[in-house]
């Protein structure tokens, strides 16, 4: 009889869950609802782990995505004039820390080209070339509209072999750009390189009252290195302390005082502060004795 046989409920299971699965795949493709109930009920019974579930919703998400959804947008772009020169050039560099940059002539609606900064280098660095114009070292820009599906344009991105797209509204006005980064990190979450790791680690001084502060230092670690006295009961990070002092999640750009220091935040992204920017006030003057 079935009921006495110990693997009868584990293959009436099996049988169900590839039933489960067969007929989501014969579904209509566009509502992918029931497809997202299969795999978190696949995390449940550990058939996949978190990591992957959260690749898999990824992807499915990935899949309605327009540009207009990931896109750097317009205000947030970080871009070169193309009659700028290396000393001018260099602080937007530093600050960037990007490797390709939209090259603009006169604003951000006119794009001459995308600048790789490895092809900058070789003029950059040696100042017995001086015969040459940054128009010389630019790359075509890729042009997109706001409504580019997200999956066929990282298929493009791959097939293609470019990593940056201009995106552009109906009217052709610039509107944003989206790199291939942006887009592995709907699916795998963000992607940290070895600046990243580097900035997370350490507050920086970058000029006598300047400081590169990850987001994620410590609140204690903050504290003893500024001086500043914020409440480790209201959060355990000096992010999360600006975090609330804005009151709602602030842009790259934004800025805040806070006992004394201004806080300019220099990377965020959807989700949380990634790197701030902290200044100090200037030292009050003291009138030289007479």
């Amino acid at each position: 009889m079935s009921d006495d046989n110990p693997h009868s409920s584990r293959g009436s299971a099996g049988k169900t869950w590839l039933d489960r699965i067969a007929s989501i795949f014969n579904a209509e493709p566009q509502d992918i609802s029931d497809l997202q109930d299969i795999i978190s009920e696949a995390e449940v019974r550990s058939l996949i782990d978190a990591d992957t579930k959260s690749m898999l919703h990824g992807v499915l998400d990935v899949s309605n995505m327009r540009a207009r959804d990931i896109m750097v947008p317009r205000s947030q772009m970080a871009t070169i004039d193309i009659d700028d020169n290396v000393a001018t050039m260099l602080p937007i560099l530093m600050e960037n820390n990007h490797s390709r940059y939209p090259v603009v002539n006169e604003d951000k609606d006119h794009i001459e080209g995308i600048l790789l900064v490895k092809d900058l280098l070789q003029y950059a660095l040696d100042p017995n070339v001086t015969d040459w114009h940054l128009r010389d070292l630019l790359r075509p820009a890729v042009i997109i509209p706001e409504s580019k599906r997200v999956d066929a344009l990282l298929k493009e991105f791959r097939q293609k072999r470019y990593h940056m797209a201009v995106v552009v509204d109906e009217y052709g006005g610039v509107s944003g750009l989206v790199t291939i980064e942006d887009i592995l990190e709907q699916i795998v979450g963000e992607i940290e390189d070895e600046h990243d790791d580097e900035e997370e680690n350490d507050i920086k001084k970058m000029a006598s009252r300047v400081f590169q502060v990850s987001a994620l230092t410590p609140l204690d670690e903050f504290n003893e290195s500024f001086n500043t006295r914020f409440d480790e009961e209201d959060a355990d990070t000096i992010g999360g302390i600006v975090l609330h002092a804005f009151g709602h999640m602030p842009t790259k750009g934004e800025s805040i005082e806070l006992e004394g220091l201004t806080f300019k935040v220099s990377k965020a992204n959807s989700r949380r502060l990634v790197q701030l920017q902290v200044i100090r006030a200037k030292e009050p003057v003291t009138p030289e004795e007479n």
